[in-house]
């Protein structure tokens, strides 16, 4: 049987480092960092997201300022917003949490942040940073994965993953991470040629390609660590992930549960690139 990773507990454990990183800062530099998120109409699934992120930052003590705008906003006065916080000397992160309202063109509102503000890590110069191997702020849920990773003590080098999923956001930052990490990296996707066969080459998998369910134990490797970044509802209307848990779990080594894995990870992960977002500007 699997073991199960407990990504609430190792979050937790994340917001505690950073709510004493806080503390120093406000001790060093007269005032606590300062996290702007800005939200777009009225999608339930984002007001959640946004009422987490905002919890999370009063948790480790620093500053947060959250501005809500009307669904039928229009692109330009969403930019000019953006600029103004980019402007702002007590602003240190910037987040316009994704989707938007479709007359807006999201590719324009992630350019349009301070590439030392982004604290997902999407504006084309922190991406470019990633892949040059430079500084750079880098996006929350794949940091939050390797964190995950790292904390099992697993050395990557020579190891094989499996990233399936290609996203901007997730499966190619992830695969540049563990190829950082000196694992052999194979980037799969929903239209890889058998994938159960690839799957089971891998010992580490991630999977983030956004299909309830679509990895089942019969295409994991025997004891290979499992990290399932999809959340999914399935027919029975519950929270699930990309991975059937309940047939990988007695396969794997370790597995991250749906909800209470990566997900929480990427809050916590948040919290750090708005701390990396600080002290960049202190310099």
């Amino acid at each position: 049987m699997g073991k199960i990773i407990d990504g609430k507990a190792l979050s937790q454990a994340v917001k505690d480092e950073v709510k004493a990183e806080v503390e120093r800062l406000q001790a060093a530099y007269g005032r606590k960092p300062c996290l702007a998120v800005i939200i777009v109409g009225e999608n339930p699934a984002s007001q959640v997201y946004v009422r987490n992120k905002v919890a999370a930052a009063a948790y480790t003590g620093m500053e947060s300022r959250k501005l809500e705008l009307p669904a039928d906003i229009g692109e330009e006065a969403l930019l000019q917003r953006i600029r103004a916080l980019n402007d702002d000397p007590d602003t240190d992160g910037i987040l316009v949490q994704l989707p938007l309202p479709s007359h807006i063109d999201e590719e324009k509102v992630i350019d349009a942040i301070a590439p030392e503000k982004d604290v997902d890590g999407f504006h084309p110069e922190n991406v470019a940073g990633l892949w040059l191997g430079k500084r750079c702020i880098v996006p929350c849920t794949p940091a939050g994965v390797v964190r995950i990773i790292d904390s099992l003590g697993l050395d990557l080098a020579g190891k094989h993953a499996v990233v399936v999923g290609r996203s901007n956001i997730v499966g190619k930052p992830v695969a540049k991470l563990l190829l950082d990490r000196n694992a052999t990296v194979t980037i799969a996707h929903s239209r890889t040629a058998d994938l159960g066969a690839v799957c089971r080459s891998a010992d580490v998998l991630v999977v983030a390609v956004g299909k309830a369910r679509l990895v089942t134990g019969d295409m994991i490797k025997p004891g290979a660590i499992v990290i399932d970044v999809g959340i999914n509802r399935g027919a029975d209307g519950k929270l699930c992930g990309d991975v059937d848990f309940a047939s990988a779990e007695p396969v794997a080594s370790w597995i991250t549960p749906v909800p209470g894995g990566v997900g929480p990870m990427t809050i916590a992960m948040l919290m750090k690139n708005t701390i990396a977002c600080f002290l960049g500007r202190q310099e």
